[in-house]
């Protein structure tokens, strides 16, 4: 597309009202937009008051590892999400890269002849993300080709990567991921439980892959246009904005980002099982949503994205560490992501109400 075009689609975009709201409004409109920072304040406060154990170092350390592979996995989902769709596929994806990884340190790729082929650790990561972003064009291409609406493509991509991922082993486990120093495939543990500066490095990754995203949304032409597609896919269209290309590449992203976070999964609990990472979607779609992302799309942000994260994680184990039941857990998880909903309409209502 041209470029006037894109500057005329942005220019368009309408300007912020003059607020009429009274000072009430303005508070309870100021309370929304921190809803989610209110309420990680709020939990990380109420549970540091429960447990002495829960503000510690350790535990904080060991809770942020945990956010770091629902957070590189919501970091994908947004990206979809801005885009209007939903991907429901990135738990299985997750599974499916650790029982590809997991394989390929295991037992090495059986060739034909009765030969070995081993690859090195980096080589297998790739591999294993590579997967990822291929099934993630599998998505994009059923919604934007075939138009099959996201939430059945992504549904069924969901059983067929699951499938893939028994079916690799024939539903067991792979038991060792040490590697051999002769095939140059250790280290795989380095993902997972290592650390770096007295940091785990999967808080570094995610750190890392959540600056990239930042940047891309904020600093890039492709950002721009998949909030262009998400707010208005019409519009975009009649801009020049190929819609179909962003929507591609944004579950591309996706898959990448879940296979990214399988492997770290993988690589903590030191074995490579094929139901690894199940329902692990809902945590991300929940990340997403609390941080502001609308289920709509066009709206949200990387940064809110990491902050629901933290919401997720520090709930899941503040909850934990006192002693909720697993079942209790989910009602709590159910609950938080339908509020977080509710308040998202509420905003808008709010909004509407200071504008009008």
């Amino acid at each position: 597309m041209s470029t006037s075009a894109e500057t005329e689609l942005e220019n368009s975009a309408p300007t912020e009202p003059v607020s009429r709201a009274g000072r009430g409004t303005q508070l309870a409109m100021l309370f929304l937009r921190g809803r989610t920072l209110i309420v990680l304040i709020v939990l990380v406060i109420m549970f540091s008051l429960i447990s002495g154990d829960y503000l510690t170092t350790s535990n904080l350390l060991l809770m942020s590892k945990h956010v770091s592979i629902t957070g590189l996995m919501a970091i994908g989902v947004t990206f979809v999400i801005l885009t209007g769709g939903i991907d429901l596929s990135v738990g299985s994806v997750a599974g499916l890269a650790g029982m590809i990884a997991g394989g390929l340190l295991y037992e090495g790729l059986k060739l034909p002849g009765g030969d070995t082929l081993w690859f090195s650790t980096v080589m297998v990561i790739a591999l294993a993300i590579l997967a990822g972003a291929v099934v993630g064009l599998i998505n994009g291409l059923l919604v934007t080709k075939l138009k099959v609406a996201p939430f059945i493509a992504t549904l069924g991509v969901l059983y067929a990567a699951r499938g893939l991922a028994d079916l690799r082993s024939n539903g067991a486990t792979f038991p060792n991921l040490a590697g051999s120093p002769a095939r140059h495939n250790t280290g795989f543990s380095t993902l997972g439980i290592k650390s770096w500066l007295g940091v785990p490095v999967a808080i570094w990754i995610m750190v890392l892959v959540a600056a990239v995203a930042v940047l891309i949304t904020t600093r890039t032409p492709f950002g721009r246009r998949v909030y262009a597609v998400g707010g208005n896919e019409r519009a975009a269209e009649l801009a020049g904005i190929r819609t179909s290309r962003v929507k591609i590449a944004a579950y591309v992203i996706s898959g990448a980002c879940a296979a990214l976070a399988g492997l770290i999964l993988t690589s903590e609990l030191g074995a490579a099982y094929p139901d690894t990472a199940t329902t692990y979607e809902l945590n991300a779609i929940a990340a997403a949503v609390l941080g502001g992302t609308s289920l709509t799309g066009g709206k949200g942000t990387i940064i809110g994205t990491i902050v629901g994260a933290l919401v997720i994680g520090f709930l899941s184990d503040g909850l934990v560490l006192v002693g909720v039941s697993s079942f209790w857990q989910l009602v709590v998880k159910g609950t938080v992501i339908v509020l977080a909903v509710v308040m998202e309409q509420t905003q808008e209502r709010v909004k509407t109400r200071m504008t009008t």
